[in-house]
């Protein structure tokens, strides 16, 4: 028994596995996986593939298949273009069904990639942008098959929506 909030699956695949969406589910550190661990419930019909920025939190998702990629952000322009690499090549290599992010950077890389080779693609804007959207969500919102933001006072027609919050 571990203590993974995520469910997990058998170690015997059945034939039910094998016709199982791929999900990618991919997550800055700190709130963005917070968040993310928190919508995990709702994957428990998917095959998960976690990403995150730290391979401490590896142990949250036991049972899952595991990638840590790079921190990056607007100010660190060399490890955003290695962060965008590693995430082209995660989902290149996984080729996700799905592909969903509460942000930042690599959800945002994984979003585009993912929307480029036909995956089902779900951006949630972080809890923690109250005033205004994040530069990430802004951009994301473009190739997310579902934008949603966690604020009704930032949800507009075109998008993003708003559906509740995850925390």
């Amino acid at each position: 028994m571990t203590n993974s909030p995520v469910p997990t699956r058998s170690s015997v695949p059945t034939n039910r596995e094998a016709t199982r969406k791929k999900l990618l589910a991919v997550a800055s550190g700190g709130g963005h996986w917070v968040q993310l661990l928190r919508l995990a419930p709702a994957f428990t019909n998917c095959e998960v593939v976690f990403v995150t920025v730290q391979e401490g939190c590896r142990a949250d998702v036991e049972g899952h298949k595991f990638y840590s990629v790079h921190d990056a952000t607007r100010h660190t322009k060399i490890r955003l273009i290695r962060t965008a690499l590693e995430l082209s090549w995660i989902v290149c290599k996984e080729r996700p069904n799905f592909i969903i992010s509460t942000g930042a950077a690599p959800g945002y890389f994984a979003i585009v990639m993912g929307n480029l080779l036909g995956a089902k693609t779900i951006w949630i804007d972080s809890i923690a942008n109250v005033e205004e959207l994040s530069l990430s969500g802004r951009l994301a919102g473009r190739y997310a098959d579902l934008w949603l933001t966690q604020w009704p006072h930032l949800a507009t027609e075109e998008g993003p929506h708003f559906h509740g919050a995850v925390l």
